[in-house]
């Protein structure tokens, strides 16, 4: 019987990007965490197992243009796909379920000109170059940064600073505290574009002397169009942050 957490779930090109990492003994302690807590009660875990790795699944390594850090799957029921700041397609914006995080990227989008997202499902986004990685890739429903201590760090840190060394010109979005932890190990990369807000969450958004919103909702941190200028100035093709957004993705 396959085991319900393996790194054969995920994909060749990141397994070599990790490389020896598998053989450590954090990738052990790791696996060993995880498959206790899925056999203990997989019904509670969130995303579902064979989400996990699903950023990687999207988003190859030759792929990859733009990385977004998250922090942790989200806990409540339904929401979780695998994607940082994520969720289905089917839950209404205008809904109490739809996390604040997303509605913030929405007006900011708007505010760039790129117009608001028709949902909060990103799955285009990562089809196009960009990682949409949380720093944890599970979490127990209902207790956020429940799983924060399985392992994940040690994997998801190995993972950015190889990514960094390995491919320069990336564009890092750093919303948070929390993202903006992981900066050494980007800047021990090549070349290493990075950008750093506060975070995009209800309570944070405005903090910070780099808000990710100007107070009175007067304009944004400007993420998305500098990431579009700058791929389009190393000859890559800009995000399509917004689908069927009728904007000029260049300006």
């Amino acid at each position: 019987m396959k085991p319900l957490f393996s790194k054969d779930d995920i994909p060749s090109d990141w397994r070599e990007l990790l490389g020896d990492y598998f053989e450590s003994a954090d990738w052990q302690l790791l696996e060993r965490n995880l498959q206790f807590v899925l056999d203990s009660d997989p019904n509670l875990v969130r995303p579902e197992p064979q989400n996990f790795f699903k950023a990687l699944k999207l988003c190859s390594v030759n792929s990859v243009k733009v990385v977004i850090l998250g922090q942790d799957p989200y806990h409540s029921p339904g929401l979780a796909q695998g994607l940082a700041f994520s969720i289905p397609a089917d839950i209404a914006i205008n809904s109490r379920a739809f996390p604040s995080s997303l509605r913030n990227i929405s007006k900011a989008l708007a505010l760039e000109g790129f117009g608001q997202l028709p949902h909060g499902d990103l799955h285009h986004w990562a089809k196009q170059g960009v990682l949409l990685l949380n720093t944890a890739l599970s979490v127990k429903l209902g207790k956020a940064g429940s799983h924060t201590n399985l392992g994940w760090k040690s994997f998801i840190d190995f993972l950015i600073s190889a990514l960094a060394k390995q491919k320069p010109n990336l564009v890092w979005i750093l919303w948070g505290g929390h993202a903006q932890s992981k900066l050494a190990l980007i800047k021990d990369g090549i070349d290493q574009y990075i950008l750093q807000s506060s975070h995009p969450s209800g309570l944070g958004v405005y903090k910070t002397d780099k808000p990710f919103l100007q107070p009175g909702g007067k304009d944004s941190c400007r993420h998305f169009t500098v990431t579009n200028k700058w791929l389009t100035s190393h000859k890559l093709t800009p995000i399509q942050w917004v689908k069927n957004a009728q904007t000029d993705l260049f300006s």
